[in-house]
């Protein structure tokens, strides 16, 4: 009964995370330039992180962090943010999201699987095979080079999420979240001082708001995501997560006046189908 509780929570945070994730990510789509809104949501979101940290510790003491997980989370959340930058200047938001998330998950599910001795059901994995087949749909006919970017951001997502999870389950999870972000922050604005310091400062004046919006949609989001981590197992974590694929193909349809809704609609719907299963799985 307890562990079916678990599940449930992890499932309803997933869930929540989910919408926060997708409407951050509609914010970033809509800029000229892709990675300074990523650079700046993330230096807001590793400032607050950073604040609550340091009152964390003055408070209640220093929270117990995994730093070294943390730091190589940080680190691979810079590919993450190039490749989806890329990706998005590449194709519409309602393909490459759902192409980056779904994938994401199943690279999550199998590292998982493999590093962390996750145990899915046959049900479960079933469930995840049927979101495969729903990007399937969706890519079918597709560039392969404009949905490279995106693949790759896939495969970020799936080391990432397993490093997190790691670090999670040997830490205070929420505490870790956090740090991950001041992690991301600093690897992230590092690369940027270095390759692009003389637009930092306009771009962040002038788009500060939605920065600092985003910041703080994908710190609530991700904490709740890493503390679903110490729930269930990641595959389980993030392919619910991946439902905000649906809030993708919706936005791209209605909110950003993409083509080709009724293929990433239906590819959307086979995914929900897929969670679906997942879920009777567990």
């Amino acid at each position: 009964m307890l562990y079916s509780r678990c599940v449930i929570l992890a499932a309803a945070l997933a869930l929540l995370a989910a919408l926060l994730h997708a409407t951050w990510n509609i914010v970033v789509k809509q800029t000229s330039d892709r990675f300074l809104a990523l650079w700046g949501q993330f230096t807001f979101a590793g400032s607050f992180a950073l604040i609550t940290l340091v009152g964390w510790a003055l408070i209640d003491g220093q929270p117990n962090i995994s730093w070294w997980w943390s730091v190589f989370s940080g680190c691979g959340h810079l590919p993450y943010v190039m490749l989806l930058a890329k990706a998005y200047d590449k194709n519409d938001f309602s393909l490459t999201y759902p192409i980056a998330r779904g994938a994401g998950a199943l690279s999550a599910a199998i590292l998982g699987l493999i590093f962390l001795g996750d145990d899915l059901s046959a049900l479960s994995m079933a469930g995840i095979a049927i979101v495969i087949f729903g990007l399937w749909v969706l890519v079918s006919g597709q560039p392969i080079n404009n949905i490279f970017p995106a693949l790759g951001v896939a495969a970020t997502i799936g080391v990432y999420s397993v490093v997190d999870a790691y670090g999670a389950r040997n830490s205070n999870a929420v505490a870790f979240a956090l740090s991950v972000f001041v992690s991301g922050a600093a690897t992230i604005s590092i690369w940027a001082l270095l390759t692009r310091r003389k637009e930092l400062k306009p771009f962040l004046a002038a788009e500060w708001r939605p920065a600092a919006f985003g910041g703080a949609m994908s710190i609530i989001g991700y904490s709740m995501v890493v503390y679903a981590f110490t729930l269930a197992p990641v595959g389980y974590v993030a392919t619910m997560r991946e439902s905000s694929v649906v809030i993708a193909a919706l936005a791209g349809w209605k909110y950003l006046k993409e083509d080709d809704h009724k293929r990433r609609l239906t590819s959307a719907t086979v995914v929900v189908a897929g969670l679906c299963v997942l879920v009777a799985g567990r």
